[in-house]
């Protein structure tokens, strides 16, 4: 058993945090947590990363709606990386409208990659950029 209390923020502002469909066990995304971001998502029990484009907080779904509930949270044996086990409302986690970011297959023997799955929203209709 380590003596680890929690993530190690000490080391570096942000630590990599990959979203799990609690239910199904899908790898929805990977964002950054940052030590409020963190303190948010526990006291809110909604996910809560921080965008490294914006440099600011980025509370998941203010925009689409697609918000995560947390399910529970763990860390790794370094404390450096989070797993996020998340209800994901709405059915996409990703910007581009599909459930998982990871929407791109690439096939090892050539490179190339197909899109699986369906888009689940617009992205230009919900985000009106």
């Amino acid at each position: 058993m380590g003596t680890q209390s929690g993530p190690d923020f000490s080391k570096t502002e942000l630590i990599p945090a990959i979203a799990q469909d609690a239910e199904t066990g899908d790898v929805l995304m990977m964002a950054w947590m940052n030590q409020e971001s963190y303190n948010e998502t526990l006291k809110s029990g909604r996910v809560v990363y921080f965008s490294r484009s914006r440099q600011k907080l980025w509370r998941k779904g203010e925009e689409s709606g697609n918000v995560q509930e947390l399910q529970a949270l763990y860390f790794d044996c370094d404390a450096d990386t989070l797993l996020v086990k998340v209800k994901q409302i709405g059915g996409a986690a990703c910007h581009e409208g599909y459930r998982s970011c990871f929407f791109r297959r690439v096939d090892p023997a050539t490179g190339e990659f197909v899109v699986e799955g369906d888009r689940i929203f617009d992205p230009s209709e919900v985000y009106k950029k």
